[in-house]
Parts: structure tokens; sequence; C-alpha cells
């Protein structure tokens, strides 16, 4: 089911958006979506317009269901992790970097380009954002914690699993997570039928074991890298092996912790094993999800290409030679071997698959990881172009054009509620907060210049540290801004690496413009403010938790607990 609109005069829409920004509010499960204040602005001058292409849009979907034993399509969600963009689904670009993504680049030709994709800065916030449709400073979700927390995405929040569930779909998620170390955080707690992923993230697997500790990846942790007789501290260094690791479980179950035994050492080669264990799964589950009569969604986020040593990597086979490139290269043969495995299930042309990357590069570990920024200024962690655009592209076989490129912008919240409206979801969005995510099912089936976004909000945790609007943006440095003329506006067709502002020029007729869109935010925020995530004991829900753990999450609680008095 679409999303009500209404047909009604500018002068009509202008004055239902400013009751909508300042006034009445409906239930959580009726009424239109709620939405940040700039989709109002857009919706005055093209919810006609857009109200046409939703028909039509909606005989197109039934045409696909009626085609398909009446069922909406399978969805294939992968998620690479730090990969920048010019760095897949190019030959040229491939060649410009020394390595190649075949796969990659044949299923690019395949489908649609998203030239313009926004991610959030970094790691967790990205994967909230596609997961609930909402920006995560929405829901105190937009910092990436490397260890022990104690809170994660919290229950409250409706992910996209829960939707497709509830829509009929079978759910599985393989891979990395990184959404909490609560219970109520993970996979299986929020819409997947089954979860395969490690609690943390390779800063923990890849980084912080031995192995990184003798090429001294990392520095100051490991028994045999220093003397310790100046250490009084010995919770300080991080321990890679009293942490845990990979879990596996069912919907709404407590999971287990596998492949590590009490007091055995994590090290590189585990975490290769652990790359190997989920390609294998993320391959048996899309058979045993496309061998059921219900439509599934398949999420597979690989932990590769990010990697730490050097020297367990035993061949060096790209003229980069760098070890990040060198697992996107495997990377890349394991998502070949996924698509070609759904031509052989038979469920390629009824499956919509998305190819993405998280964020920007991990520029602290160029150039020896093979990866620097190639089109874009700046990487993981940067509110810049190069820390927030990435690669993406979409694969709908008769539905969406092969070898098509959309320059509209689009935004990885978008990807939530574009989902949903394929599976006919939208009705059970909430609508007792703010949906980031705009609908771009028009854009996806009628290609360039059907976006329904013009504007993106770039947070980095908490702060608003950017805005883009069309091709211009203003760069708000440390979030706080006193001058819109004197700050810095960027021309990104003209400049995509942001290295000459022309403040004047745009600044002397757009500082006012930005500034009240900015304001319409606040207001929005106020009027639904954030909420903090939840919070919990961590580990809670391991029912095989090794001893060494237990005592981590015991110091980890003193610490937080000390002083008392």
């Amino acid at each position: 089911m679409t999303e009500p609109r209404n047909s009604h005069t500018l002068a009509t829409a202008l004055i239902a958006g400013i009751s909508v920004l300042t006034g009445t509010q409906v239930g959580a499960q009726s009424g239109p979506i709620v939405r940040d204040a700039e989709y109002y602005i857009l919706e005055a001058q093209n919810g006609e317009e857009w109200a046409r292409e939703d028909q039509e849009i909606d005989a197109a979907l039934a045409q696909f269901q009626d085609a398909n034993d009446g069922k909406p399509p399978n969805v294939l969600y992968i998620l690479i992790d730090d990969i920048g963009f010019g760095d897949l689904g190019s030959e040229t670009l491939n060649m410009i970097r020394g390595y190649k993504t075949p796969a990659i680049n044949q299923f690019a030709a395949e489908g649609m380009r998203l030239a313009r994709m926004y991610t959030e800065p970094s790691c967790t916030p990205t994967r909230v954002a596609f997961m609930t449709g909402r920006q995560p400073h929405r829901n105190g979700m937009g910092n990436t914690q490397v260890e022990l927390a104690g809170f994660g995405l919290a229950e409250d929040e409706v992910t996209l699993a829960e939707l497709l569930s509830d829509a009929g779909y079978n759910t599985a998620h393989i891979g990395k997570w990184h959404m909490g170390d609560i219970r109520e955080s993970w996979p299986n707690y929020q819409g997947f039928d089954f979860a395969a992923f490690p609690i943390h993230q390779q800063g923990q697997l890849t980084i912080y074991h031995d192995d990184a500790a003798d090429e001294e990846v990392s520095i100051g942790i490991g028994d045999n890298n220093y003397d310790d007789l100046y250490t009084m501290d010995r919770w300080l260094r991080t321990d890679a092996s009293r942490l845990a690791t990979g879990v596996e479980g069912v919907r709404n179950e407590d999971v287990r912790e596998v492949h590590m035994e009490p007091g055995e050492r994590w090290n590189e080669a585990k975490y290769h094993e652990m790359n190997v264990r989920y390609q294998e799964q993320a391959m048996e589950q899309l058979r045993s999800l496309a061998a059921k009569d219900e439509p599934f969604f398949l999420q597979y986020w690989p932990l590769y290409p990010l990697t730490g040593p050097r020297t367990t990597t035993s061949e060096y086979t790209t003229p980069n030679g760098g070890h990040y490139v060198e697992k996107m290269k495997l990377v890349d043969t394991w998502i070949g071997d996924l698509l070609a495995e759904m031509e052989t299930l038979g469920v390629a042309d009824n499956t919509i698959v998305i190819i993405m990357g998280d964020n920007g590069h991990f520029t602290k570990y160029a150039p020896q990881s093979g990866y620097t920024p190639m089109i874009f200024r700046g990487g993981k962690g940067a509110t810049t172009e190069g820390g927030v655009r990435v690669d993406a592209f979409v694969r709908w076989p008769e539905m969406i054009q092969a070898g098509s490129v959309v320059g509209d912008m689009v935004h990885v919240t978008d990807l939530f509620t574009t989902l949903a409206r394929v599976a006919g979801a939208t009705d059970a969005i909430p609508r007792d907060r703010v949906i980031d995510g705009i609908d771009q099912t028009s854009l996806l089936l009628n290609g360039e210049a059907h976006g329904r976004r013009d504007y993106v909000f770039l947070y980095n945790i908490d702060k608003l540290e950017a805005v883009v609007k069309e091709q211009y943006k203003l760069a708000i440095p440390g979030g706080n801004i006193e001058n819109a003329i004197l700050a810095d506006f960027y021309d990104l067709f003209r400049d995509p690496q942001e290295k000459y502002p022309v403040s004047t020029e745009i600044g002397a007729w757009g500082s006012a413009k930005f500034v009240n869109m900015i304001q319409r935010h606040f207001l929005r925020k106020q009027k639904y403010p954030d909420t903090p995530p939840g919070t919990g004991v961590p580990y809670d829900g391991i029912v095989n938790l090794r001893p060494e753990t237990k005592a981590v999450v015991e110091e980890f609680f003193f610490m937080r607990q000390t002083p008392e008095q």
C-alpha cells in the first residue's frame, strides 16, 4: 500500500505543512508518515505529480506480484564495510586502483547505479539508518563503539526486518551487525528469524589481537610486545580474546557463542575462519530461503575487506598490493558466487539485490590498506563527501532498467521506506516518530530525475556538521554556525572534493535559506525529541559465556560505578 498523498494547491499544501511542523499529531499507526520539515517543502510543490506517479507504481507492483504467484519480490541486501566511492562497479576505476572487482562490475551493469548515495559517517550509524529509516541522532545510536558499551538499538525501534516479517517474509542476517552488545539490540531480537554475527566489529576482531600487536597494527597491547614494568592498570588494554566473539541464534531466543573455547586466544586465523563461515552461511541461508513458499529478506554484511596484519595473507595477487584490496578481491568473488547461486535457484528475476558501501575509507590505515580517497575528500568518520558518499547498485530484472545511472540524491534511510513500499509494508511504518527515509520507488522504476529528495542533513554522532541541498553544501564545523553568509559553501558539481569555497557567491542568496532550513529541522526535533538507546548488561543473553568474558563484564561495571561515594 502506498502512503496516502493529498492533491492540493501549493497554498493549501504550505498551510498543511506548517500545521504539521507546529501542531496536530495523529496516532502512532494512522495518518501519513511523519517526515522531517524539509520534505513538506518538496511535497507542497511536487505532491500532485507524485500522486500520479504513485498510481502508476501501484499498478506496476501489482503486475509484478501477479506474475510472481501473488508475492512481492525477495530482497538481498549486501553492505560492504569501509569502501570509498569509485572502488567498485567500474573496470576503468579498477584499473586506476590496480585491482579488479569483476562480479560487482557485472552486477552494476545489470542494474542501476545510484551515483549520489549518502550514508552516515561510520559503521553503526549507517546500519541503524538502514534498519530503522531514521538517522541515528534521533535514537542515540550515532556513535561507533569498539568494545563493551552496555547500550544498543532500542527494542522500541521498528526495523525493516520486523516490517517485512510481519508482511510474510522469512528473514535472515549474516555477518557484521554492530548495533549494540545488549540482547534487545541483536538482529534475532530485531526481526530476523536467524542470525549469525559478531557482537563487536573489526576493531576487536582484526586489530586488538596478538597478531595485530606483533605487526604494530595496534600499539600497546599484547603481553609480548612491551615491558610491563610500569603497568599498574591491568584493565586498560583491550584483549580481544576475553570479549565475546561470534554468536548465532534464532528469533527471540538467547544466542550461543560459536568456535571459541574457554581460554582460547583469538587471532587472525580465527578471524579469517569467521569470514569464510559467514560466506558459507549466506549461501546456506539463500538456498534454504529460496526453497520456501514465502518471500525472503536475506541480509549479508561481510566483515572483509577490513583486515589488520599483512603477514597473515600468504599471497598478494594484485598490482595494488594492499591488504584491504586483497580481501575486497575475495569478497567480490564471494558475491559473484551468491549471484550465480541465485540464478541456479531460479530466484534472480524476482529478487531485488542491493550492493553498497557503508561509509568512506578507513583513512587511518591508508595507504598501506591499498585505499585512499579517490573521488571525494575525506573518509570514515567525516561528513565531507568522502566519508558519506558510497558506491551503490540496485538490480531488479525487468523492473529497473539495466545499465542505468541516476544522479538523484538518495540517503541510506530511503532504502527502508522504499523496500517497505515494494513489500507492501508501508502501512506498518510507525507514525509516532520522524521517519527520515523517503520512498524512492519512483526513482528505481522510472529512472533519472524521478527521485524525491534534494537534501540531506549530515550528522557526526549528535552534531549537525553539514547540510546539502541540491548540489550546494554548507559546512558547519563543530556543529556551530553563527553567520551563514561567512560560512563555507561548496558547489559539489564544480568542486566534488570541497576544496574551493564559493561562500560569497552562494551565501549572498543562500545563507538565509539554509539557516531557515536548519531552523525548521531543529523545530521538528523539538516536536519529536530524540530518544536514548536501549541499555542493559553487556552479553546478557549469551548462554555459554566464557569465564574470562564474565570477568570483563564485571570489570566494566566496576569501572562504570567507581567511585560510588
